[in-house]
């Protein structure tokens, strides 16, 4: 591996996070039971309240969240903001920390960083979670929080009184430290047992003497009756399968489905090999309000294809969907996608890998695929620099089916891919089958090619994606002011295909004067 980093300008945070590929604003956006029934607690559905996909005002149709987590609010510089775009023409909705009633905006907060949506309370309407990994805690800076915003009939915001996670304050325990990043990370959903969880990483955690080793805050139901920390050293539950070490930065990226949770530390040094990666997983049985881990993967895990490399940042994202194999009678197993940006080939440095694992109901894990731009039948050619999985994203768009290569899909984020014309950094986005041969069903979509903007440099396409039912969201935050932008491809997009949505500063009700308007989207 050569080591180098990767990270738009403007983008890199003060004290930035160590490793092979810097984690950036702009290079993650970066998804438990208590219990065999729902918590007491949960409500029951609101009035007006459908229970559709992210539909925050409960009229049944799906609602978008776009960040600008480097937007000015009110002259604080970089302060972030979250544009609520509602479905069916029903006008947006500005959400700063101010409107979310989540304390004050202050420069450099970057509100809006991460974002996740889940229906927290159970009543119907969705609630959005949203990172503030840069947020200043009592002289501590960038120690970070989350904070999550309740939906209701009337829209976010407008009915239950947000929550704010935050280390040291209640129903937290702990003590907020600089540059734990706490916010940087979420997943959030519902459990096969139907209660309500949300996970929150702080990758640049301390732990005693151990610099950023990291962990993730474990919420569990919808009044936060369990909150638990998950790290390396987190003895409940039976030990966690590895030992933190300085920089692992556990909790980078977080992905869940309603029986498997996994967390990735891309900092993870195997024996002298550093930064070369690793993702650990859980399922959602709690003890002591933890979940109960599984096992860790690594590239030099049994049956796992490759080796682990100095810089490889396995899991610098991962995805994960529910999954139903031929002849299953219930939805009991999951398929995680785990990017590796810094992979190289014999030729390529950080031309980068992806890898697919098939998770079991029963405790155990199988590599199903590996898959790069050099794989049989796959578009395009494997170049270096291109940080192939740098960003993933997944869908199961028919959870209680059998998976087929149609209902379960993926993209992957190539940042730093140059275009047929010399474009250095333009980017391209990747959409595959998650089952069967990746080349059948292959889709490559990048500026000038089915994204509606002309190619620039450092546009860095696939730096931010966003997956739902209704398609594959990928935002354009960088480059020339002029092409920020948000656009909704449908999974079945051809080669080149054009989008089914654009959401675009100055259009649609959308302010604009945007700083990075899509950072993240949901």
């Amino acid at each position: 591996m050569s080591g180098t980093t990767f990270a738009p300008p403007g983008a890199v945070r003060r004290h930035a996070l160590r490793g092979a590929v810097v984690l950036s604003a702009a290079a993650l956006a970066l998804t438990l039971t208590a219990g065999s029934a729902p918590m007491a607690s949960q409500v029951a559905a609101a009035t007006g309240c459908a229970g559709a996909e992210a539909d925050f005002n409960g009229d049944g149709i799906r609602d978008t969240a776009i960040a600008d987590n480097d937007a000015p609010v009110n002259g604080v510089s970089k302060a972030g903001v979250v544009h609520i775009v509602y479905g069916g023409g029903k006008g947006t909705f500005e959400l700063t920390q101010e409107s979310a009633k989540a304390g004050s905006s202050e420069a450099g907060d970057g509100f809006g960083y991460s974002l996740a949506v889940y229906d927290a309370d159970l009543d119907g309407c969705a609630d959005l979670a949203i990172g503030i990994p840069y947020e200043d805690v009592g002289g501590r800076p960038d120690a970070g929080r989350a904070v999550v915003v309740y939906g209701s009939p009337a829209g976010l915001a407008a009915g239950r009184a947000s929550i704010q996670y935050l280390q040291g304050t209640a129903p937290l325990s702990g003590a907020a430290e600089a540059y734990d990043w706490t916010g940087y990370s979420l997943a959030a959903g519902k459990s096969s047992t139907g209660v309500s969880f949300l996970a929150i990483g702080a990758p640049g955690e301390d732990l005693g003497t151990t610099p950023d080793a990291g962990g993730v805050i474990y919420v569990s139901g919808s009044s936060a009756v369990s909150i638990g920390i998950i790290n390396q050293d987190t003895a409940t539950a039976g030990a966690v399968p590895d030992t933190a070490e300085p920089y692992d930065r556990f909790g980078t990226s977080i992905a869940a489905t309603p029986t498997h949770l996994a967390i990735s530390a891309p900092g993870e040094a195997q024996g002298s090999i550093v930064d070369a990666g690793a993702v650990t997983v859980f399922s959602h049985t709690l003890v002591s309000g933890v979940p109960t881990p599984l096992y860790a993967i690594t590239q030099d895990s049994p049956n796992v294809y490759g080796t682990c490399e100095t810089g490889d940042a396995f899991g610098t994202s991962i995805a994960a969907v529910p999954y139903r194999a031929e002849g299953a009678t219930s939805t009991t197993e999951s398929l995680l996608v785990v990017g590796i940006p810094g992979e190289e080939r014999t030729t390529t440095q950080d031309s980068g890998g992806v890898e697919i694992f098939r998770l079991d109901a029963a405790g155990g894990y199988q590599e199903t695929a590996f898959i790069d731009q050099a794989t049989t039948g796959v578009s395009g050619t494997a170049t270096s620099g291109d940080h192939f999985g740098q960003r993933v994203v997944a869908v199961n768009t028919a959870p209680d089916s059998v998976s087929t290569p149609e209902n379960t899909r993926m993209a992957v984020g190539i940042p730093g891919k140059e275009s047929t014309t010399g474009v250095v950094d333009r980017g391209q986005v990747q959409i595959l089958p998650l089952v069967g041969p990746p080349g059948d069903s292959d889709v490559l979509l990048g500026p000038g090619y089915g994204m509606p903007t002309p190619a620039a440099t450092r546009q860095y396409a696939g730096m931010s994606l966003g997956s739902s039912t209704a398609g594959l969201y990928v935002g354009l935050p960088y480059g020339p002011a002029t092409g920020r932008a948000v656009y909704l491809f449908p999974w079945n997009v051809g080669n080149a295909g054009a989008p089914v949505q654009t959401f675009k500063p100055g259009a649609g009700g959308i302010p604009a004067g945007t700083s990075s308007f899509g950072t993240a989207v949901r």
